[in-house]
């Protein structure tokens, strides 16, 4: 499957000021596929290093110098490491914690040397082990699971795609066939998600029960990883508020609330749990605003906050909802079918980079995603059906003279008293 970030690694590998990359990303978003791919495509040859399926590397890590490292690691491998022609690939890097800090003397000794580091749970391991990082010495890139542009290229809808594209940017509405074969495509990625095993089978296949299994191996894995890299006392705490993320996403009231864990629950008791799973990289905070001035981080709530988990296959896979609720659109679903469409809104523009906040106002209007386009505060409602009331929008737009704002719905493309209308399927070129 062909995937964006091929091309930000391209960009690295042709910089002339090019560091050390660390590429981060939460278990089975396809790391190490896309980096082996891009070594074999771009490289004359890749080294290959998996610090967790082969520990006794770590012994040549005792001397962190790129020319002690580097003839050691050439014998193992048996292949020599030329500069700028061999990639070298450190997988599951927080397993060998100088393998990490070996990236600064690369940077500084053998900048010449092409090196990626790929950690799943980097981020719990810097954080929470006080592992030393290079600070300043490697680029940081991250990878999410496949946007619904990915999707589309994986199911060789091309056309589509650039129709789609299109109208976005011509603000036309896509052609009526053109426009309920895209939703169809649309529902389907809720069930799926971005999880390149669950995309490849369901392309092949197109076996809803086989994906549901591909999905809830990776949650499995999940659950694996909060026993393996956690605190005794930590686990059974992370592994509740995961589970509790799609159940809270039902409510009317989407804000996370530590009572929904259990009785007398506070943020003191799952505070760290909390930290796990976002510096896992498998579920996200979004914060309200306080007050809509800049910067935004200066002015977040510090206890109010919804929770969106990474993929929106694993969010229904998580609650056991089938193909038939989700593309099918059963009426009994419709309760968490909004929060479910609000976490692919987030994922979408999360994947864009964009740093996104909600907004309420006496806990009446409510804004889903407050973000910044072209230097702009943008409001952005999301609706998971045609039936829009936008009073939220207005009100906002009105008091804080946003340009113009966005509603997500399954409308078509279009412009109405200031509010752009982008189709729950075209979210993904917001950016």
């Amino acid at each position: 499957m062909k995937r964006k970030i091929i091309e930000k690694l391209v960009e690295w590998k042709n910089s002339p000021s090019r560091k050390p990359l660390i590429l981060q990303g939460a278990r089975q978003t396809g790391k190490t596929y896309t980096v082996t791919e891009f070594g074999a495509k771009y490289y004359s040859d890749v080294v290959y290093c998996n610090f967790e399926r082969d520990p006794d590397l770590s012994s040549i890590f005792s001397n962190l110098a790129p020319s002690h490292i580097l003839p050691r690691l050439s014998a193992i491998k048996q292949k020599k490491v030329f500069p700028r022609e061999t990639l070298v690939i450190f997988d599951e890097v927080q397993a060998c914690p100088e393998a990490l800090t070996s990236l600064k003397y690369f940077c500084e000794e053998a900048p010449d040397v092409h090196i990626i580091a790929l950690g799943s749970l980097l981020g719990v391991a810097v954080n929470r082990n006080q592992y030393s990082f290079p600070v300043g010495k490697v680029e940081i890139m991250n990878m999410y699971p496949l946007d619904f542009e990915e999707f589309l290229t994986a199911r060789e809808d091309n056309f589509l795609l650039e129709q789609i594209k299109e109208c976005y940017t011509e603000n036309k509405p896509l052609e009526e066939a053109l426009h309920k074969k895209a939703l169809d495509a649309y529902r389907e990625y809720l069930f799926i998600g971005g999880m390149p095993a669950a995309v490849s089978n369901f392309v092949q296949n197109h076996n809803p029960l086989q994906t549901d299994i591909i999905k809830n191996d990776i949650l499995a894995a999940y659950q694996n990883d909060m026993s393996k890299y956690n605190k005794q006392s930590e686990i059974a705490k992370t592994r509740l508020v995961y589970a509790s993320i799609g159940k809270q996403l039902a409510k009317e009231n989407k804000k996370f609330q530590y009572r929904g864990l259990k009785p007398g629950a506070r943020a003191s008791e799952f505070e760290n749990a909390l930290e796990w799973i976002t510096l896992a990289g498998i579920a996200s905070k979004v914060s309200r605003l306080e007050h809509i001035a800049l910067p935004f981080k200066a002015n977040v709530s510090d206890s109010d906050f919804k929770l969106y988990m990474s993929d929106t296959g694993l969010c229904c896979a998580s609650q056991n909802a089938t193909y038939e609720d989700v593309v099918y659109e059963n009426p009994l679903f419709n309760d968490f079918k909004g929060g479910l469409v609000e976490n692919y809104v987030y994922t979408q523009l999360k994947t864009n980079h964009l740093e996104t906040y909600y907004w309420n106002e006496n806990n009446q209007n409510e804004i889903d995603f407050i973000v910044r386009l072209d230097n702009k505060i943008i409001p952005i409602e999301v609706k998971s059906s045609t039936h829009n009331k936008s009073q939220s929008l207005k009100s906002f737009v009105s008091k804080y003279e946003s340009p113009y704002s966005i509603r997500i719905s399954a409308k078509n493309f279009g412009i109405e008293n200031g509010i752009k209308s982008v189709p729950l399927y075209a979210v993904f070129l917001i950016r």
